[in-house]
């Protein structure tokens, strides 16, 4: 089992390693190279920086089991798809019963910008976010190492 961070869309990979250290758990962050990550406990994997790059490999690597750190509906949802745990840079865990809801805003929400229409940003990062963050990942290592 090991913690696959996509270190493109995460603001907070000092507080995944910690927990990953923690309970000495394997890590790896998969970014393109047009971003500078570097780390003296994960493995950083540089991809191209081709579309979906990163989010394939991130889908090549992990097995069933591993946990990966994304922002993105897409990569969670296969991810899922592969039997492994996905969870948001804010500690919410995505699984089976939220992904369908998630994917279908996404897609209204693609629809309306398409059409000229305006939807509302991500919503600012919160000390509660890093907190449940932390909790969340260090729950579903817990669990997946079971």
């Amino acid at each position: 089992m090991k913690v696959v961070v996509d270190g493109d869309s995460c603001p907070s990979r000092n507080i995944i390693e910690k927990a990953a250290r923690e309970l000495s758990v394997e890590m790896e962050i998969f970014c393109d190279v047009n971003h500078h990550i570097t780390s003296e406990y994960s493995k950083v994997i540089y991809m191209d920086s081709g579309f979906q790059s990163v989010d394939m490999a991130i889908f090549n690597s992990i097995k069933s089991g591993d946990i990966v750190v994304t922002g993105d509906f897409g990569v969670a949802s296969m991810v899922i798809g592969k039997k492994a745990y996905a969870i948001s840079p804010k500690g919410y865990v995505f699984d089976e019963d939220n992904m369908d809801r998630l994917l279908f805003e996404r897609h209204i929400s693609q629809k309306v910008r398409r059409s000229g229409g305006r939807t509302q940003g991500p919503k600012k990062r919160l000390k509660e976010d890093d907190v449940r963050l932390y909790e969340s990942l260090k729950t579903l290592i817990m669990k997946a190492n079971e």
